[in-house]
């Protein structure tokens, strides 16, 4: 890899380089919505039961209201910065530093938790075909797929974009395909009483919403990417809503036909089926031969495409940092000819395959083994912190239309939308928490196992540290701080 870089005073991405199809699928690759239909929406069955599809449908009109908020944003502030930018603009400085903190802590950590399954699905794979077994099979195709996205998000945004465009349409197809046949499988079992609340009530299904939600963890990651976007305060906008609404239709359809399949009575016990893999059974039985095999490899096009995804949104925010002087420089250095921010790609690279491989290796003797509980600890923190960064961009939306844009104001698209926002995520920060008992919807969660149980004191403590941060910087260079909401010029 070339080590060239443009004039650090014309430090700039490749303006105009991506339309909406790009960014569309930057965000919806990003949530993973192959692994989190065959992951984390399967949680949600233990509460929900034979209303997981509500579940699934609440959670959409939850995530609705956030990525309804940061198009808002989107409208006016389009920077490599993203929700941190917002947030500058709404709340101030302080808290525009600690958003981008804690983006610090969640984005780059993103590709190391999909290397760490790529590996795990993969060595299931070569294992099923093979028959070849090995406790480490995992660990040199989860350095594969490092280099893979390592290569394609140095290689430029135009490429990394439209692999994932392609990567995202196999999965979804993938699992359309299994779903239709689930539905047509289950005849006359089909029914609408699924997004019907029963005998106890919209309790459960709400209980289920609660893991639904953590699913659409990813709807933002378009915004980093607008300063390499054409007309990007309207695309990142478009982009933003249009990715939370599809994935949400994608995931309630989903849904919907595993329980028609499966027997809204028996939910409850979904997710144990076939050993923990429901939707390879269920494949199988539909498609015999092929059908677990199609999901297995829909789950690598998603772990690979939201790796690229989760690197394009944090090299950029790397990158935006480094500009403004809140980062070493460093970051800010833009290749020649690819035009992308190559140090902050190097980084990624390099923290991206060294904690994969680290904490797989650490967490080797677990229960669940090492890149399984790598996938799952590190999901802990993200939902934590996707959770609180949200919260802070709806509060943000607030500020910003009752200062910089007043005169724009609307009670309801600025106010009451972005409260209910807050409001409806509050349970799944808290649910991610472990050990209380969420209020109103009643749900007493049990304490985070270990190694699990360090993730939220580990998020504790940088953000502490972050606050700390906060005041060094202020005394050294209180312009940089000033700077944390800068936006791209129109030229």
């Amino acid at each position: 890899m070339s080590s060239s870089a443009s004039n650090p005073g014309e430090q700039t991405l490749e303006r105009g380089a991506i339309g909406l199809t790009e960014v569309l699928f930057q965000s919806i690759t990003h949530m993973a919505p192959a692994v989190a239909t065959a992951l984390s929406i399967g949680a949600a069955t233990l509460f929900a039961g034979g209303n997981a599809p509500l579940s699934v449908v609440l959670a959409l009109i939850a995530a609705v209201f956030t990525a309804y908020s940061i198009g808002e944003l989107a409208r006016y502030l389009p920077s490599a910065g993203g929700m941190y930018t917002y947030v500058a603009r709404g709340l101030g400085s302080f808290a525009g530093w600690l958003m981008a903190w804690a983006f610090l802590l969640a984005e780059p950590v993103v590709p190391a938790a999909l290397f760490a399954a790529f590996g795990l699905f993969g060595a299931s794979l070569i294992t099923t075909l093979t028959g070849f077994s090995n406790d480490l099979l995992w660990l040199p195709l989860a350095v594969i797929c490092g280099l893979i996205v390592w290569w394609l998000v140095y290689r430029g945004i135009s490429i990394s974009t439209r692999v994932g465009v392609a990567l995202g349409l196999i999965e979804i197809g993938i699992f359309l395909l299994v779903s239709l046949l689930l539905v047509i499988n289950a005849g006359d079992r089909n029914t609408a009483s699924v997004f019907i609340p029963g005998a106890d009530g919209l309790k459960p299904a709400l209980q289920g919403m609660v893991f639904c939600l953590l699913a659409f963890v990813g709807f933002e990651a378009a915004a980093p990417l607008a300063e390499e976007t054409r007309d990007p305060k309207r695309t990142i906008r478009r982009a933003v809503l249009l990715s939370a609404v599809l994935i949400g239709l994608f995931y309630t359809f989903n849904m919907y036909a595993a329980t028609v399949y499966f027997g809204p009575d028996r939910m409850g016990d979904f997710l144990g089926f076939n050993d923990g893999d429901p939707w390879s059974g269920m494949a199988n039985e539909v498609l015999p031969t092929v059908g677990g095999l199609l999901i297995t490899f829909a789950i690598l096009n998603s772990c690979l495409a939201n790796a690229s995804a989760g690197a394009n949104a944090s090299t950029r925010v790397l990158f935006s940092l480094g500009r403004v002087s809140l980062l070493p420089r460093w970051f800010a250095a833009i290749h020649e000819t690819h035009r992308t921010p190559m140090n902050a790609v190097h980084f990624q690279g390099i923290l991206g395959i060294g904690l994969a491989v680290i904490l797989g290796l650490v967490f080797q003797g677990q229960p669940l083994g090492g890149p399984l509980t790598t996938y799952v600890w590190i999901g802990y923190a993200l939902g934590l912190l996707f959770a609180g960064m949200y919260v802070a961009v709806n509060l943000a939306v607030i500020g910003f239309y009752r200062g910089e844009r007043r005169d724009e104001f609307s009670p309801i698209k600025h106010l009451v939308i972005p409260i209910l926002g807050v409001i409806l995520l509050i349970p799944a920060f808290l649910g991610v928490l472990g050990g209380l008992t969420i209020p109103i919807l009643d749900i007493d969660l049990d304490p985070l196992a270990q190694p699990f149980d360090i993730v939220p004191l580990l998020v504790l403590i940088w953000m502490i540290v972050g606050v700390v941060g906060y005041f060094v910087l202020r005394n050294r260079d209180p312009e940089a701080l000033n700077r944390v909401g800068d936006v791209m010029t129109d030229g």
